[in-house]
């Protein structure tokens, strides 16, 4: 789910994998290996979302009322 949006914002913003790798500091194929995964960290979406310019919003919504908290 998370590598997903990870992959619509690539598109959006026009950048590639092997870019966002060399920002993040680790190799292309270790960042397409995560990708295909889709196992990522909290500290790891925390870079991810510094590396493209977007804030990371995490929350927890209970299942029976909705109410997000």
């Amino acid at each position: 789910m998370v590598a997903r949006k990870i992959k619509a914002i690539l598109g959006y913003k026009n950048i590639k994998n092997k870019d966002l790798a060399k920002t993040l500091n680790t190799s292309p194929s270790n960042f397409s290996a995560k990708m295909r995964r889709d196992n990522f960290s909290e500290y790891e979406m925390r870079e991810i979302a510094d590396a493209l310019n977007c804030d990371l919003e995490i929350t927890f919504r209970d299942r029976v009322t909705g109410k997000e908290y």
